[in-house]
């Protein structure tokens, strides 16, 4: 069918915006912010406005802008540019911007309490760490005295005019996820502890509310970050010792953290079983383990096992079993190779489910990975089905002291990564 048309052809009228188009222009601003951003931040090396075009695949015009805004709100800063070795303007690298924003992680442990603060480039701006044994410890009393430490950090970046982006915080036992409370901390003797109505009542964290995470997860979010480079994105288990064990599970530089949030608690798995399971009597829980001749991984490798096998004292600091293991004394040795093996038999199960081909030891196995890896990768290759086709690599961590306070840090961090421009305030939409 043909139309004729009885007059000149109108012109299309441009669409008029509307709240919800705006909304998706600030959306896509948001979202190529935040892409640039974290190029520049994932990058070993310092990259510039080109480099993120061509990863990115925006346009030039469009990542010129975003990162002129990223830079407004001191979140990248541009770097001397090389030598030329041609003819032509160099290429400006561009860096995480330094002591600008700050992300906080705490930890409560054992036997210390800490609270790191890093920028966006992973640099330690200050942090506190204060020893003590918080077994069977008051609940209120320990979260007072971490928020007490926490204040005092807030407010020596505040004096340097640094803007806090969050915090976390690392607890050794089971979290519910996100926001708690904390269900049970075996080793400090905490049950059913409402950590974030405790917080609240501290006039500095009332408006720095942390997220809650058990501290294995934490540490192995430090350490995917130490081992990610280049947009890589790793897949391991991680083992963290201390007095109690931890673990978690890395899959594409992602925690996978279970329903609950309680996914690797692998120092509670049965690593030796050899009576039948009758009714349970009264006592608690560890002494029918000890009547029925259960044991736990914890009771065989976490860091008070390690010191009594040694014929130590479990008070005594960690350095106490490394001088005689390094001396050659046959009980430390042989104390660090029994809970190798039952450290291997745990983290074989592990490897046998999830299938992944690298086990990273961290915390206390980390500090005695040299006496431990052997016996290790022995119990590895022997349980683990598929060992014989795809070996497991077995590593020590490469987050170092605190990793939990790290990863809590990273953590903060991430919600500047995710959102820059909340940071960026009312800048002009970038058009992609």
């Amino acid at each position: 069918m043909h139309v004729h048309s009885t007059g000149p052809a109108r012109r299309p009228r441009p669409e008029a915006p509307t709240p919800d188009r705006a909304a998706r222009q600030a959306g896509v601003r948001g979202q190529n912010l935040s892409l640039a951003l974290r190029h520049v931040l994932e990058s070993e090396r310092p990259q510039s406005r080109a480099d993120i075009a061509t990863a990115t695949g925006l346009s030039r015009a469009t990542v010129s802008g975003l990162v002129d805004e990223l830079i407004a709100a001191d979140l990248l800063v541009e770097l001397e540019p090389p030598a030329a070795v041609r003819a032509g303007r160099p290429a400006v690298p561009l860096a995480a911007a330094r002591g600008t924003v700050a992300g906080i992680g705490m930890e409560i442990n054992v036997d210390y309490l800490g609270v790191r603060a890093l920028d966006l480039g992973g640099r330690v701006l200050t942090e506190r760490v204060e020893l003590g044994d918080f077994r069977d410890s008051d609940p209120v009393a320990v979260l007072d005295r971490l928020a007490g430490i926490a204040g005092r950090v807030v407010a020596h970046l505040s004096a340097d005019g640094i803007r806090v982006a969050g915090t976390a915080l690392a607890l050794p036992g089971l979290v519910d996820r996100i926001t708690g409370p904390l269900r049970v901390a075996p080793n400090l003797g905490w049950r059913d502890v409402d950590v974030i109505g405790i917080l609240a009542a501290h006039p500095v964290l009332a408006g720095l509310l942390p997220r809650l995470a058990n501290e294995a997860k934490l540490a192995a979010r430090a350490e995917a970050d130490a081992r990610g480079h280049d947009g890589e994105r790793p897949s391991f288990v991680y083992i963290s010792g201390e007095v109690g064990i931890g673990a978690a599970i890395v899959l594409d530089g992602e925690i996978f953290p279970g329903r609950h949030g309680w996914s690797g608690e692998i120092g509670h798995s049965v690593v030796d079983a050899f009576a039948s399971p009758p009714s349970r009597p009264a006592g608690g829980r560890a002494v029918w383990r000890q009547r029925e001749g259960i044991s736990t991984l914890e009771d065989l490798a976490g860091q008070d096992a390690l010191m009594r096998g040694a014929g130590l004292d479990p008070t005594e600091p960690l350095e106490s079993l490394l001088r005689a293991a390094r001396a050659g004394e046959a009980e430390a040795l042989g104390s660090l190779r029994r809970a190798g093996a039952a450290l291997g038999v745990a983290v074989a199960n592990v490897v046998s489910v999830v299938d992944v081909g690298l086990v990273v030891l961290g915390g206390t196995f980390g500090q005695v990975f040299p006496y431990v890896r052997e016996a290790v990768e022995q119990q590895l290759e022997r349980c683990v089905i598929f060992a014989p086709w795809s070996p497991i690599e077995v590593s020590e961590a490469r987050a170092r002291e605190y990793p939990a306070m790290t990863g809590g840090a990273l953590v903060a961090l991430r919600t500047v990564v995710a959102d820059p421009a909340t940071w960026a305030g009312a800048a002009p939409v970038a058009q992609a």
